[in-house]
């Protein structure tokens, strides 16, 4: 069985289907299963993106990108000071 990746916006609308099923009387696990993935995937998929709509998703994913590279920052400027710690050590 292959691997598909979904889009933030996909998981949304497959939540969204999730929750008009079971409004129409279906249980959890049969909404879950008519939209293809698995019980611990829409789980998962709930407390990642349980209430969010989807310029709501398109901000998370540039808010983590943004914080991935500001730590990349933060990481190199800390190497920086700590190498310019260990060369003023010896010259003194």
């Amino acid at each position: 069985m292959s691997k598909k990746r979904h889009t933030a916006e996909e998981i949304v609308a497959k939540l969204r289907q999730v929750d008009v099923l079971t409004a129409q009387g279906r249980t959890v696990a049969e909404a879950i299963r008519q939209i293809g993935v698995t019980e611990v995937t829409y789980y998962r998929w709930r407390s990642e993106y349980g209430g969010l709509k989807s310029d709501q998703i398109k901000r998370l994913k540039e808010l983590e990108a943004e914080n991935a590279r500001l730590r990349r920052a933060v990481s190199d400027l800390t190497l920086d000071k700590m190498i310019l710690k260990e060369a003023a050590k010896g010259n003194f």
